[in-house]
């Protein structure tokens, strides 16, 4: 059989295309260094585009290393973190904004979290992780899970719960003036795994009649403090969760495998009343449709299902898979609200 000779050209468009794939982690890590820098504020701070000179003499640098700077700007640029003007001249971008120290709704955290070398570790067990026994490549890596090492490292422990917070800040602006219909009605709620209440504090002051509880891990909502209609609780999710009209599952369950988020379901049931009693579950999750959304946002999700197998040993799921968790876990109905990006809020009903 005659050996078929490939074209020169297009094994170079295939080296070329995996050269970038490669490299894309080289976005994020430029943003983090530039945060670390703090181009942004200094940017901000000027108050109009600042040139190359300008901003390289107004943040501590090794003056040795004062003409890479340039490269840096350049490829910060490119990855749509900053915008240059005709005459060479730096600015912010809607996308940078949201990473300014004085921005109340900032994502820093959770670009310092990604980072993080306890984050970044797992990845290189992944291959190991599929030869052997651990549950995820995270175990594989540290030897213990994300939770537990969470409990026992304060300081990334500090990291991650800033990263939380920080991420669910521009989601709770929408939920409590986009998404006031989801708590309309309801006399109590419980933010199952709410970490330090960031949510449940913006639900709390928007609703001032409904009562609202965090429930969580002890060592995370040790100090916390309520207020009027706010309770911090303390206990494990896995074993029981304390009852109210609504339980609420923000980025909780797709952290968790399909039995334990079955059996997690199963303790909000038992912790509701009946629909008719106003009794629902709302999740905040990612819900997969490869079919019919944007690449963009796809490849994200995608992505976000990758991050939660190597971390945690759990998914994303579409919404199939979902529906099959909620008829075992013995709800009767949901419904999809697709008002958050690449998340979606859905109310479960007994």
């Amino acid at each position: 059989m005659e050996k078929v000779v490939e074209n020169p050209i297009d094994l170079l468009d295939a080296q070329t295309h995996i050269s970038k794939e490669l490299l894309n982690f080289t976005k994020s890590a430029s943003l983090k260094c530039a945060l670390e820098l703090g181009i942004q504020e200094v940017i901000q701070k000027h108050g109009k585009p600042i040139n190359l000179s300008e901003l390289t003499s107004s943040f501590p640098i090794n003056p040795s290393k004062s003409h890479h700077i340039y490269r840096l700007m350049r490829h910060l640029v490119n990855a749509g973190f900053l915008a240059e003007d005709k005459d060479g001249c730096y600015a912010l971008t809607p996308v940078t904004r949201v990473l300014l120290n004085d921005e109340p709704l900032n994502t820093r955290p959770l670009v310092y979290l990604t980072h993080d070398p306890v984050m970044m570790k797992p990845w290189n067990f992944l291959t190991e992780w599929f030869q052997n026994d651990d549950h995820s490549p995270f175990n594989t890596a540290h030897g213990r899970s994300l939770w537990d090492f969470n409990s026992r490292d304060p300081g990334f422990r500090k990291l991650f719960n800033e990263a939380m917070a920080g991420e669910s800040q521009l989601t709770t602006e929408v939920l409590v003036t986009e998404c006031k219909y989801v708590f309309e009605g309801l006399k109590s709620l419980v933010d199952v795994g709410g970490g330090t209440g960031t949510v449940a504090r913006a639900i709390a002051k928007t609703f001032p009649d409904l009562k609202c509880t965090v429930f969580d891990l002890p060592h995370v909502v040790a100090n916390q403090e309520g207020t009027e209609n706010l309770d911090f609780v303390a206990g494990n999710m896995l074993e029981k969760i304390p009852s109210a009209n609504a339980i609420m599952l923000k980025w909780v369950l797709h952290s968790w495998s399909d039995e334990d988020c079955l059996n997690i379901l199963k303790s909000c049931k038992k912790a509701i009343p009946d629909k008719d009693k106003g009794g629902k579950v709302i999740t905040i999750d990612v819900v997969i449709e490869s079919h019919t959304e944007d690449n963009k946002l796809l490849l994200l999700k995608i992505s976000l299902d990758m991050q939660m197998m190597v971390i945690c040993g759990a998914k994303e799921r579409s919404e199939k898979e979902w529906a099959k968790i909620f008829w075992d876990a013995g709800f009767n109905d949901y419904k999809l609200f697709p008002v958050l990006r690449s998340r979606c809020i859905i109310e479960i009903y007994p």
